[in-house]
């Protein structure tokens, strides 16, 4: 995969791995806050270790994570982590032809390092697979550096949630996590000026409004960023921004 020289040296390594880093931000994010989540579920570091690095699957992780703190048996866990993962078998069947070239060890190594965003980005890049070796070898080349990305941002980033775990509150629980994860889809989708504006919008709104009962401050902050949004949008600025995009 990419620590194939054939691979790494080629020039679509680098493509692939430019497509994914405006979304590995908000991936390591969501590192971050699964690998504080593991060890505020009861893991040891040395169990939060190995299920980051052999498990490598973000949403079958944080699915155990209840399961393994409720004491539920094994089969249960590994029954749930299939059902949250069986996307990847149309993902896997789409890129079946793709893949079929390869021997059965370099196409179980494609398997495990594919994971949701790495698989659009390949797909969108090459909507058809290669007939011929130098496209093949081009398609394998993208995919290599877009997963070498994907990889490195998660498995350093939950690395890094596990050893900063021990600096969270216990009292803090999860909740501190959800936060975590929230900032990885604020990192992820803030990559226009629009956007960027409706964010801090939005926050200043929640902060102010944050007295209100029922967590009505959020409903304001949304309606703020909206109203906001829609003002800048007739604004000569912004949509010759949004002409450019």
């Amino acid at each position: 995969m990419f620590f194939a020289k054939y691979n790494y040296t080629h020039p679509e390594f680098r493509a692939g791995a430019r497509d994914i880093m405006s979304v590995a931000p908000g991936i390591a994010a969501w590192g971050l806050m699964t690998g504080v989540a593991m060890v505020k579920s009861g893991l040891s570091v040395f169990e939060a270790l190995l299920m980051s690095v052999v498990v490598f699957a973000g949403s079958a992780q944080l699915a155990a994570m209840p399961l393994i703190l409720a004491g539920a048996p094994m089969w249960v866990i590994l029954a749930t982590g299939f059902c949250v993962n069986l996307r990847f078998v149309v993902f896997s069947a789409h890129l079946r032809p793709y893949m079929m070239h390869l021997p059965l060890s370099k196409r179980l190594i494609s398997g495990y390092l594919t994971t949701d965003m790495s698989y659009v980005l390949f797909v969108r890049r090459f909507p058809e697979p290669g007939t011929d070796p130098a496209t093949r070898a081009a398609q394998q080349a993208n995919l290599a550096g877009n997963c070498f990305v994907n990889w490195a941002a998660w498995v350093g980033s939950s690395i890094l949630g596990i050893a900063a775990s021990n600096f969270v509150p216990t009292s803090w629980g999860l909740g501190f996590a959800g936060i975590l994860a929230l900032v990885g889809i604020l990192c992820s989708l803030g990559n226009s000026p629009l956007r960027l504006v409706s964010c801090g919008v939005a926050g200043a709104a929640a902060v102010a409004a944050f007295a209100l009962p029922l967590r009505l401050n959020i409903l304001v902050a949304i309606a703020a960023a909206v109203a906001i949004c829609l003002i800048l949008e007739e604004t000569p600025v912004f949509r010759k921004t949004l002409e450019t995009e």
